[in-house]
């Protein structure tokens, strides 16, 4: 990893900022892709505590998304160090990414910056089998079983309450009751969290805006990959989004260059690519995600073995990949 590289874009940030800087980046390489998920809060505990209390926190942050419940604890984390909490967001912030900017005081995006819908898909034991692979389950859209409902009100004209009961056995009868139940929890935890988050954004918003703002990202987009430029997520949803000078903008598309760079997450992992023509086992070990600050950097480093199985029917060499670990450690 190119740290020395990184530095002195970091320092550059937070001297136009005058902030202090963490950068969190979770990799959607193929294959060895990250997710934001709880096991990130001690890491940045330990940033924190050596950065120390701020006036003013940046988060840089690149995100596919991941677990709903996170962004909320990490916003509190942030918040305990410093009174005035911004999120950078050079490219995609989608999901829980945008869960997490909604608890910042200053949400900052560059020319490339994304926004996403917070619909979330749950999945637990009582999901419907996947087909295609028996020991997995089928994630069920929050957004799509609401949708299906206003389908046969709306759209089927369904209107009494015999029809519309008729509508929801015969929905219950293809997923099971428990996972719909799941559903609705999801649905009223999702807008819970949007609004909670959205009070620390605009703490002074009338109810009414903040309303409006969760209907949108939540479903009145409509597909869960809507991309959410800066201009629709200040015009049109209501956020207060900032727009970054020039400098600051091709500062922040530099850094995030280097950490596309860093962590290949242009090129698909290949396992394959370990193996010499006399090797018939080979060790690897690949970062799938970032935490640095000027006082330290933390990768998720995916390690395990490679083992040639000869080749395929296309003429490709065949592998098996055991992967041992995946966790959090500090870098040089």
């Amino acid at each position: 990893m190119a740290r020395n590289e990184r530095l002195p874009l970091i320092a550059a940030i937070q001297d136009l900022r005058g902030s202090k800087l963490i950068c969190y980046i979770t990799g959607d390489r193929d294959n060895v892709s990250t997710r934001m998920a709880p096991d990130v809060i001690r890491v940045f505990h330990r940033h924190l505590e050596e950065l120390g209390p701020q006036p003013k926190i940046d988060l840089y942050l690149y995100t596919r998304g991941g677990d709903v419940l996170t962004p909320w604890r990490l916003v509190n984390l942030l918040r305990e160090y410093t009174e005035n909490l911004a999120v950078l967001i050079p490219f995609r912030a989608y999901s829980a990414g945008t869960l997490l900017a909604l608890g910042a005081n200053e949400i900052v995006m560059g020319k490339m910056g994304e926004l996403g819908p917070i619909d979330p898909s749950v999945a637990n034991a009582f999901n419907p089998d996947d087909p295609y692979n028996p020991r997995a389950k089928i994630p069920v859209s929050v957004e799509d079983v609401s949708s299906y409902l206003l389908l046969a009100k709306e759209m089927a004209g369904l209107k009494s309450e015999q029809e519309v009961s008729d509508v929801f056995r015969f929905l219950s009868e293809k997923v099971h009751p428990l996972a719909l139940g799941n559903v609705h929890r999801n649905y009223l935890l999702i807008r819970s969290l949007a609004r909670r988050l959205l009070r620390l954004h605009l703490n002074h918003a009338p109810e009414e805006r903040i309303n409006d703002i969760i209907d949108n990202l939540t479903e009145k987009l409509y597909a869960h990959n809507h991309m959410i430029s800066r201009r629709e997520a200040k015009s049109d949803i209501g956020l207060e989004v900032t727009i970054p000078d020039s400098r600051l903008e091709e500062i922040l598309w530099k850094l995030w260059e280097t950490y596309e760079k860093d962590l290949q997450l242009a090129e698909p992992f290949n396992p394959a690519l370990f193996l010499s023509d006399n090797q018939q086992t080979a060790r690897f070990e690949v970062s799938g995600g970032l935490i640095e600050s000027q006082v330290r950097v933390d990768s998720f480093v995916f390690t395990g073995f490679v083992r040639g199985t000869g080749v395929d029917p296309s003429g490709k060499p065949g592998v098996n990949v055991q992967i041992e670990q995946q966790k959090w450690v500090e870098s040089e």
